[in-house]
């Protein structure tokens, strides 16, 4: 695997060594965990060469505390990234990604302002205007997201539609651990106490789905779990367009995410901790 600190040296090689040739990318913020890894060897299967990027985008964050602690681990991710045969490694700085100092930014005026985006504001548009920004330096025909973050992926597509991008969105289904959890980074920062808790989001929109129980039951089932919820909301979305049930949580602050449909609840098969 090949690691650019400068965009101008991937650039190079981008227009010329790799020019005529199928690329997947994958956009990260590193933590890799196994969700990552299964982006990069899809990207890797259905495309001649793979890149990845990690670069902690500040521009998403509500709260420069949380930004200071989201969790790093660039050389371990550049292992892992490079066994699952990634091919490069994009690891661009702040002054490369914003040389406009986020001047010039992406807004999106009604999926992004419902869900995360209100409860964060800002948030989606620092997410738009720093993917638009890294596809168009990966150039790559395919891109890969997971859909734990739903609503990130049906904006991001949406972009791309919008701004005629030439690279095709590919969604993932959202990869868990053995009790259920999405995979996350912001999972490292949980304790021992709040990682055994964690599971219960996604038993508990589950099994409101299969009991066909309102969000409003599980947001109540969850608050009284101990959780601080946000929101327990149903949407219509995708294509197909489909009812997903979106809900977003703390334990102590670590917010956590997930989504699901009624066919999603019904395979869910997360083992109570």
């Amino acid at each position: 695997m090949t690691t650019f600190a400068k965009v101008a040296d991937w650039l190079h090689v981008r227009n010329g060594l790799i020019a005529g040739k199928s690329v997947g990318f994958v956009p990260t913020m590193g933590a890799l965990h196994d969700g990552h890894i299964s982006l990069i060897r899809r990207a890797k299967s259905e495309n001649d060469l793979s890149v990845l990027s990690i670069f902690v985008n500040p521009t998403q964050f509500n709260s420069t505390s949380d930004f200071e602690k989201y969790p790093l681990s660039v050389e371990t991710d550049l292992e892992k990234a490079e066994a699952a045969g990634c091919d490069f490694a994009l690891l661009p700085d702040r002054a490369q990604m914003y040389p406009d100092d986020y001047r010039y930014r992406v807004s999106e005026s009604t999926f992004s302002k419902v869900l995360c985006g209100a409860h964060r504001p800002g948030h989606f548009d620092g997410v738009l205007t720093v993917v638009l920004k890294l596809l168009s330096l990966a150039k790559a025909n395919r891109a890969y997201f997971g859909e734990k973050d739903y609503q990130q992926l049906e904006l991001i597509r949406e972009m791309a539609r919008s701004f005629f991008l030439e690279t095709e969105i590919v969604g993932s289904p959202t990869v868990r651990e053995t009790d259920g959890l999405a995979m996350s980074s912001r999972n490292l920062r949980l304790t021992s106490e709040q990682r055994q808790l964690a599971p219960e989001i996604a038993q508990t929109i589950a099994h409101s789905l299969r009991d066909k129980q309102t969000p409003q039951f599980a947001k109540e089932q969850l608050e009284s779990k101990g959780f601080k919820v946000d929101y327990v909301e149903d949407h219509v979305v995708g294509s197909p367009a489909m009812n997903r049930r979106f809900v977003a949580a703390f334990l102590g602050e670590i917010r956590l995410i997930d989504n699901m449909t009624e066919s999603d609840a019904k395979r869910f098969s997360g083992a109570t901790p």
